[in-house]
């Protein structure tokens, strides 16, 4: 494995090292159109004829000189620092100074849009260096009409992914390398811009996680992060395998009312769940309806602490889980189940296996290959399931124990939200939710690798 990286990374710098020669020999080998492309983008192309691609390059051009001009050096000049100058109020009049905020989210995208015009740039060497070669052998250029043609033909891939594409880095990988740098700056309640503003701190936040000092945060980390893993362990193995059960029950020979039965546990899942959680919530409450019965029938004298009481809030909500789980589970199985070959059960049969063993060499085997990857989803989804457990408890019992607002049942998403939304404490947050990030990525790449499907894709076939 460590050979195979080693030389993945000796080919990314092999194909680097090749680029930086191809503009190298460009440039030098190239005529006069084609030197100036490098200075003015989509000369070479406008002074040959191709007048749309010509024009598309120069104004991707003009366009980044005018939003650097006017906008992105603004902030990107003051990104080392996120501002000096605060905004303040003399007597009647405010005067605005610096905001961090703004400093650090533009300095981010003007970076991006930097790295996106040097692509467009090499573009636009490698297209002069195009139509130099065909020029040379003789061959005519495309003509204006059909290189727009071409974005509804062979190049109509690019048409549909480019609105997408773009989406995916305003909306997506924006906001997550804000993320990523807030969790190296002050931002907190205390540090709120324009008026006070925050700025980079290092390691810091990161060294306060993993402190177990007064102010550290160690301590409340690995109680929520041992819950969220044994949380979604539970969660979805437990899930599964009654899923599992119950689907085999009602597929067995001789079971009355199917698909009665199968409609009573998908009715569970017609009703929002959002409705179901916080209906259970009030009835295994204190003053809820579960307590108030068992005083009555005498068979307790004071209320059961379901959410009060960690260890049992947490038997409480992996109980619930079950009971939300379990219908969408039974579908799946009741789809895979059906699939199965009835002659490998007869086979079994005449060689005297019993039921046990049968499910046990027969569809087990088979369930785990075919729903690897579902239980893999379905195992980082609980690391993240933000309304099972907010909607039950809000992440409570709290402890004074357990700092930065956590509670007991908290998972480290929701210890996030708190963090956000509660006590405004995003620069910890920010370093939570890289925490998030990598837990489930490290889980997910673990577990990928372990599958019966991944390992041996072509067992069942």
């Amino acid at each position: 494995m460590a050979a195979k990286r080693k030389q993945k990374s000796q080919n990314i710098f092999e194909a680097l090292g090749k680029d930086i020669a191809e503009i190298g020999t460009t440039f030098v080998q190239g005529d006069i159109k084609t030197k100036l492309s490098y200075i003015i983008f989509g000369i070479g192309p406008l002074l040959r004829g191709q007048i749309v691609k010509g024009l598309a390059y120069l104004a991707a051009e003009l366009l980044f000189i005018w939003y650097m001009a006017g906008f992105g050096w603004k902030y990107l000049s003051k990104i080392s620092t996120l501002g000096t100058v605060a905004t303040q109020k003399v007597g009647r009049k405010t005067v605005y100074g610096d905001n961090s905020f703004m400093i650090l989210l533009f300095g981010i995208l003007t970076i991006i849009i930097i790295a996106a015009i040097i692509l467009v740039w090499r573009m636009n060497i490698r297209e002069n260096l195009t139509e130099e070669q065909l020029l040379k052998a003789g061959k005519t250029l495309p003509t204006n009409k059909r290189f727009l043609s071409s974005f509804l033909d062979e190049n109509f891939d690019k048409t549909l992914l480019a609105l997408p594409i773009t989406g995916i880095f305003v909306f997506t990988v924006l906001p997550i390398i804000f993320m990523i740098c807030v969790a190296f700056t002050n931002y907190d309640a205390n540090h709120q811009s324009p008026t006070n503003l925050f700025t980079w701190v290092g390691l810091e936040n990161f060294r306060s996680l993993f402190s177990f000092g007064s102010n550290g945060f160690a301590g409340t980390f690995l109680t929520v992060l041992s819950w969220t893993l044994i949380w979604a362990f539970f969660a979805t193995f437990i899930d599964y395998f009654l899923g599992l059960a119950v689907a085999m029950l009602i597929n067995k020979k001789g079971i009355k009312f199917k698909k009665l039965w199968r409609t009573i546990l998908v009715l569970t899942i017609a009703v929002p769940q959002f409705v179901s959680l916080l209906y259970i919530m009030k009835m295994f409450a204190n003053d809820g309806l579960v307590n108030a019965y068992l005083m009555k029938w005498g068979w307790i004298t004071s209320p059961i602490p379901f959410w009060t009481d960690p260890t049992l809030a947490k038997i409480t909500i992996v109980v619930v889980n079950i009971w939300i789980g379990i219908p969408y589970m039974m579908l799946i199985a009741t789809g895979l189940l059906m699939n199965i070959p009835e002659d490998l059960y007869e086979s079994a049969r005449i060689d005297g296996a019993n039921p046990f063993q049968m499910f046990w060499s027969i569809t087990l085997p088979y369930m785990l290959f075919v729903t690897g990857p579902f239980l893999l989803t379905q195992f980082t989804g609980n690391l993240n399931n933000f309304n099972v457990i907010f909607l039950l408890t809000q992440g409570r019992p709290q402890s004074m124990k357990l700092t930065g607002n956590a509670g007991y049942t908290d998972l480290l998403v929701t210890w996030l939200y708190k963090m956000t939304v509660t006590d405004t404490n995003y620069k910890m947050a920010a370093v939570i939710g890289i925490m998030v990030f990598l837990v489930t990525a490290v889980v997910s790449l673990v577990v990928y690798n372990m599958l019966p499907s991944v390992r041996d894709e072509e067992g069942f076939q």
